[in-house]
């Protein structure tokens, strides 16, 4: 369709606009459980056991929190890009674990699951050139 042939040229533009957008979103939702201390990050790291991991939930809490927070801030600058999209698959796929491990089912671990299918197409794409890791 002509009226898209052009877009093609903005691809960098394109991966710009996705990492702000969900480098926000992560800050949005990592910044509070960031700040909710030991007991929230007890309550997020518990999580881990729907992944075979039944020890540290405090310590796992309180990364996953400055995972979303401070990933959500490397991914809108592009820096550590590719390490960072891998937290947070990581990140993400424990989430889709404990929601259909909790009887969610995949309406509740949707938004997980989509999201990190976007985290990893976005390790072999890369940053773009709009970013501090540009190649």
């Amino acid at each position: 369709m002509a009226l898209f042939d052009k877009l093609g040229n903005y691809k960098n533009f394109g991966l710009l606009i996705i990492r702000v957008g969900l480098g926000i979103m992560f800050i949005y939702h990592g910044y509070p459980k960031l700040g909710g201390g030991p007991k929230m990050w007890a309550q997020l790291g518990s999580s881990t056991k729907y992944v075979g991991i039944h020890f540290w939930p405090v310590v796992w809490g309180l990364l996953s929190a400055a995972v979303e927070t401070f990933g959500g801030f490397l991914l809108i600058i592009g820096l550590a890009f590719r390490p960072v999209c891998l937290l947070l698959l990581i990140n993400l796929i424990v989430a889709a674990a404990m929601h259909l491990a909790t009887g969610g089912g995949l309406e509740e671990a949707a938004h997980a699951i989509e999201d990190a299918v976007v985290f990893a197409g976005l390790i072999f794409v890369g940053p773009g050139r709009l970013s501090v890791d540009k190649k």
